[in-house]
């Protein structure tokens, strides 16, 4: 159950007025107007354990739009680059390649996404609804890597390459530095370019 935000502020109101109602009305000082009064505690506990038990279940998470694919509904492919083997999404069509790893929260070690294009060109990328910040390879149809880019989360700048191209890799950010590969070297089992 997603708790609407109108609900959370009235609740929020709630406490403020019994911690303000719950301090005793005397002028004269003392400690126990210090404290809140224990139903106003109790309310504070309530309200928080439940937005934590709602959060725990991902209740308050965004969930994904239903009109997108999930990740399992992607064609895959197994492509190897030096001595290191990527287990790759792959988006060749115009929607698979509009909705990329938006809204992904997570890639396995050694997951990405490889998009295919129709032309050999200049394809360049944003990171709209992408919380992941990315790393990315364009590749030329050799299979020959050309730029490599890192992409913070979130963002709608512009990266593109200095060359054309069919293919990028998108992986987790900093995954190329890690594995020490670089423009000129070759990405193995691309599927065909259209």
């Amino acid at each position: 159950m997603v708790v609407p935000v109108r609900s959370a502020l009235s609740v929020s109101r709630l406490l403020h007025v019994l911690a303000r109602h719950a301090r005793p009305a005397s002028p004269r000082p003392c400690i126990d107007t210090l404290r809140p009064a224990p139903l106003a505690r109790a309310a504070a506990a309530l309200v928080t354990g439940v937005t934590l038990a709602l959060g725990a279940c991902g209740a308050l998470a965004q969930p994904l739009p239903a009109a997108l694919k999930r990740p399992e509904q992607f064609p895959r492919a197994s492509l190897t680059i030096g001595m290191y083997v990527v287990d790759a999404a792959i988006a060749a069509n115009p929607a698979d390649r509009e909705q990329g790893l938006m809204f992904r929260k997570s890639l396995a070690p050694n997951e990405g996404m490889l998009f295919v294009f129709d032309e050999n060109a200049v394809h360049c990328f944003w990171m709209k609804n992408t919380p992941l910040p990315l790393s990315i390879a364009f590749i030329r149809a050799d299979g020959t890597i050309t730029d490599l880019d890192e992409m913070q989360a979130q963002t709608q700048n512009n990266h593109c390459p200095t060359h054309n191209g069919i293919y990028a890799l998108e992986m987790s950010k900093g995954w190329f530095a890690s594995k020490g590969i670089k423009p000129g070297m070759r990405v193995l089992g691309l599927p065909p370019a259209p």
